[in-house]
């Protein structure tokens, strides 16, 4: 049964929308409505920026000491580890999570990031510092302040609903911005139980504001001069018109966007290792993560055996329901996101790439958005399949014939997300990870991408501005400098 239509949340309070659009929100392996939320006017969005904007002016909220602001984070990461369980479910109902990763990656990461926002980076983040004498014709001296940067406009995308909403919300409210949060049409659902878990924690009203909408209301969140600063996630191409709508104000903008990331296996890698990595980068979330390594360059000497060892590995994975813990892969968000799959598997055989497992629909699965797991190879870096984004359950095996030309097949692509290099010599490992165009790289599967504590973000049509930890808390400061005359020459 569907649940009861959401209410917007804007300056500490829940109303309905006087909106006459109401969105289903659509369970996207069973096809079933699981809930309903009106599609919020551009009015209702200005008032949301209004309250922040009045939150941010006039409200406790930015002067409150980093400590206390750490407190209220605290509150909120114990009301979602209390509703952990609901939220699980929540996740796997709206986004289509398998059971383990919505335990662990689409729950228990964000709860982990809240907590580490307020007890390890804010209480280390040195928000004023003094600065050395300064001498010529006066000596002088002062000091270096942070603070926040203002009202900010967060827009997160469907993939992993509370994981963007808390990477972005967490460090906003710790630096002591005030937010409108606007959550994925497809995935709201979650978000709005992070309303319910503010005022739980004691969230001073208008700190932060829950709204939905079309086009016209997000391009009111990237135009409107109340607003100082736009965290958007989701593919380049709307990235680069959240640029350019914010452009004409001068807002500054983080930009979290698309990823074609390469793992490049050299030929003394451990291959085994290798292969269920690749499978792994492949079939999580169904393929739907900017960061997936889904682009895999081998050395040639190694090129038939992994190509052989991944299509074997692939044809044990399990897709189907993604309640039941044995289910290893999920579907797809909706039917245009498969329809989109399905088409970028059909130009890589037009292209005359080889299709080494899969490329159709699991048999047995009427409803749902589902999509084989599918592995090309044959594939010249060239191809739409090795150049563009298909955010599903598709992966390229491409041969290299040493470490100079891997790298520049790596460097190839017009972004610059994730990357990997998997080695037997931990040393040409790295020298290899230092020559990629990426923002993140993994050498021989360290680190696994999810650590809230490194920066998360690229380069190129990757994006702009990082993410995670002291430097995701970094984007949402403002540099001030006070300075004064300590004597006259």
């Amino acid at each position: 049964m569907a649940q009861p239509i959401s209410q917007l949340y804007i300056d500490g309070a829940w109303f309905d929308s006087e909106s006459d659009t109401i969105l289903d929100v659509v369970n996207p392996a069973t096809e079933e409505v699981i809930g309903r939320i009106p599609q919020a006017t551009v009015g209702e969005v200005t008032r949301a920026i209004e309250a922040a904007r009045r939150a941010f002016d006039e409200g406790p909220w930015p002067t409150m000491p980093p400590r206390e602001r750490a407190q209220v984070l605290l509150r909120m990461a114990d009301a979602m580890e209390k509703r952990r369980a609901e939220l699980v479910d929540l996740n796997i109902a709206e986004s289509g999570s398998t059971r383990a990763l919505a335990e662990y990656l689409q729950v228990g990461i964000p709860i982990t990031h809240m907590r580490d926002m307020a007890e390890r980076i804010l209480p280390a983040f040195e928000f004023e510092r003094g600065v050395l004498p300064t001498v010529g014709q006066g000596l002088g001296q002062g000091v270096v302040v942070r603070e926040p940067a203002g009202v900010a406009a967060l827009i997160s995308a469907y993939n992993f609903p509370l994981f963007l909403n808390i990477m972005k919300l967490a460090p906003a409210l710790a630096a002591g911005c005030t937010v409108v949060l606007k959550p994925a049409p497809t995935t709201p659902l979650e978000a709005f139980i992070l309303g319910e878990i503010a005022e739980e924690a004691g969230l001073p009203a208008g700190v932060l504001n829950i709204v939905t909408g079309d086009v016209d209301a997000g391009r009111e969140l990237t135009t409107n001069p109340m607003v100082d600063l736009v965290s958007f996630t989701g593919s380049d191409t709307v990235g680069r018109l959240v640029y350019e709508q914010a452009a004409p104000s001068l807002k500054k903008v983080v930009l979290e966007l698309g990823g074609k990331s390469a793992n490049i296996i050299c030929e003394d890698a451990d291959l085994a290792k290798v292969a269920e990595s690749v499978i792994g980068n492949m079939v999580t979330h169904a393929g739907q993560g900017c960061s997936l390594l889904t682009r895999t360059l081998v050395h040639r000497s190694r090129y038939d055996e992994l190509v052989a060892m991944v299509a074997g590995g692939l044809s044990m994975i399990k897709v189907g329901d993604p309640a039941d813990p044995s289910t290893m892969m999920g579907p797809l968000i909706s039917e245009a996101q498969r329809s989109k799959v399905e088409t970028l598997i059909q130009s890589g055989l037009d292209q005359g790439a080889r299709l080494a497992f899969g490329g159709g629909r699991p048999a047995g699965l009427a409803k749902g958005y589902f999509v084989e797991p599918t592995l090309f190879a044959d594939v010249d870096n060239s191809m739409d399949i090795a150049q563009k984004e298909f955010f599903g359950p598709v992966g390229v095996i491409i041969p290299f014939d040493d470490d100079d030309h891997a790298v520049r097949l790596a460097n190839d692509s017009d972004f610059g997300l994730g990357g990997g290099v998997s080695s037997g010599d931990p040393v040409r490992a790295y020298g290899i990870a230092k020559r990629i165009r990426t923002g993140m790289v993994t050498i021989n599967g360290g680190g696994g991408g999810v650590t809230p504590h490194v920066p998360f973000g690229g380069y190129k049509q990757s994006g702009l501005g990082r993410e995670w930890g002291a430097a995701g808390l970094e984007e949402y400061l403002q540099t001030k400098s006070i300075t004064w005359s300590a004597a006259r020459g």
